[in-house]
């Protein structure tokens, strides 16, 4: 069976520059093209070569052809944001929207999983880590596709927010994603096309585990994975809808499994952040971490366990932007209302000297309580020069990095350097899974 072709959405823009390296044919005119190309946003359409399109696709003429996008933003709102130029294999679909020209990759699934593999960590990572992740990485791609169809197909519109005067609660994950399947950021899964030099140790294990995924109980999984779990991994529902995945439960990450304190409790929490037990993520190994970590992702050195402080003016003004029309007054007080198995927080209570509200999914609170976005929301506060009941700092101390679901992809590192097989890495972080061929 033929692996299926997916469309990834690249950026939204309003001017397009991109080039063509060897033949692409404008199948609107036939037209084979080569070298710099520029398409406008104007009156709600494509501006291309003196004429305007709703929707331009550019085939490639052979399977080497390659297309280069200019200023791509990478890791959009997060602290190792940039903007490079990109190269990408496959078809290119232009379509506009009424914000703008979107712009679309057409590629085989599996050429797009050595890009990933290469795209999320390094390429020169160990075999069995590669071949992990390009199952994961599938499992979690073919999940996606399933969704998509299924909410095609059903009346109700996708929800993702739970809001009223008091409350915002909001998880990030298929909502706008209508026009392609995946996106190119760490949204979905990093994936920069062929940017990124892959080896042949990342196309061996993607082909050496052509169309394997995870499935459960016959089903296939949703899975997920961050950067560093901090110890434990978290649960789905902690970070979006509430549904409950066996497959994605709470693992101690270590072997054998230690028992895992209820870090749902402030008490445990704050004892387990404050300090820095053994894990397979817990490392400092300089080789393995340049092994898993692109050259942007190593500036942060600090994932295990970490720390911020801000100022009352600080995270003032950072509620005032980022929150959801906040008008609070002087901070008082951050409590966690309700922790994840990993400690990271799922609602949290910002108290004001004016009002007070409650915000989540975990996403929410890192992306509200940083210029770009916490490590993670494990994190336990401190308040710090209490003045009339208000601080003039708080401190947050935190744990793992990303939202500690499914595979920790440094735990993994270092267990494949200890000799697990990626069969082996899989069921650790994956409880019950079996792996199967979907194609």
């Amino acid at each position: 069976m033929k692996a299926p072709s997916i469309n990834v959405g690249l950026l939204i823009g309003k001017e397009i520059s991109f080039s063509f390296h060897s033949s692409y044919i404008n199948t609107v005119t036939g037209e084979f093209l080569t070298g710099e190309q520029r398409v406008l946003f104007i009156d709600n359409r494509i501006f291309y070569q003196g004429r305007k399109h709703t929707d331009i696709y550019f085939e490639p003429a052979s399977p080497e052809a390659f297309f280069e996008l200019n200023d791509v933003v990478i890791g959009k709102d997060f602290h190792w944001e940039r903007r490079e130029n990109q190269r990408f294999r496959g078809g290119l679909d232009l379509v506009a929207t009424d914000e703008g020209i979107v712009v679309i990759n057409e590629i085989n699934i599996e050429e797009y999983l050595v890009c990933v593999i290469s795209s999320e960590m390094s390429a020169t990572s160990s075999k069995e880590l590669l071949k992990a992740h390009a199952v994961i990485s599938r499992s979690w791609l073919l999940a996606q596709l399933q969704k998509n169809a299924a909410l095609q197909e059903s009346a109700a519109p996708y929800q993702n927010t739970l809001q009223d005067q008091d409350r915002f609660i909001r998880w990030y994950d298929r909502e706008d994603h209508l026009l392609f399947d995946v996106c190119a950021d760490d949204h979905c899964q990093r994936y920069q096309g062929i940017t990124r030099a892959s080896t042949p140790l990342a196309e061996t294990a993607v082909r050496e585990t052509r169309g394997e995924v995870l499935a459960h109980n016959g089903l296939l999984c949703d899975a997920r994975f961050s950067k560093c779990c901090g110890g434990v991994t978290e649960v789905f529902e902690t970070c979006w809808e509430p549904v409950a995945y066996p497959y994605l439960a709470a693992v101690r990450d270590t072997i054998p499994e230690e028992k895992i304190p209820d870090l749902r409790l402030e008490e445990a929490a704050r004892q387990w952040i404050e300090s820095s037990p053994e894990a397979f993520c817990h490392t400092t190994d300089k080789k393995i971490l340049r092994e898993v970590l692109n050259d942007y992702d190593q500036e942060t050195s600090d994932f295990y366990r970490w720390e911020v402080t801000y100022t009352q003016e600080e995270i003032s003004r950072l509620l005032a932007e980022k929150g959801n029309d906040f008008q609070l007054g002087a901070i008082l007080d951050l409590i966690p209302l309700k922790r994840g198995a990993s400690g990271r927080i799922e609602e949290l209570k910002i108290v004001g000297s004016d009002r007070s509200v409650v915000i989540g999914k975990e996403l929410e609170i890192r992306r509200v309580l940083s210029e770009s976005h916490l490590y993670s929301s494990a994190f336990v506060v401190d308040r710090l020069e209490v003045t009339d009941g208000a601080p003039g700092r708080f401190r947050l101390k935190g744990a793992g990095w990303g939202h500690g679901v499914g595979l920790c992809q440094i735990g993994a590192a270092m267990m494949s350097a200890q000799g697990f097989t990626y069969v082996e890495i899989l069921k650790h972080y994956y409880k019950g899974i079996r792996l199967t061929k979907r194609y």
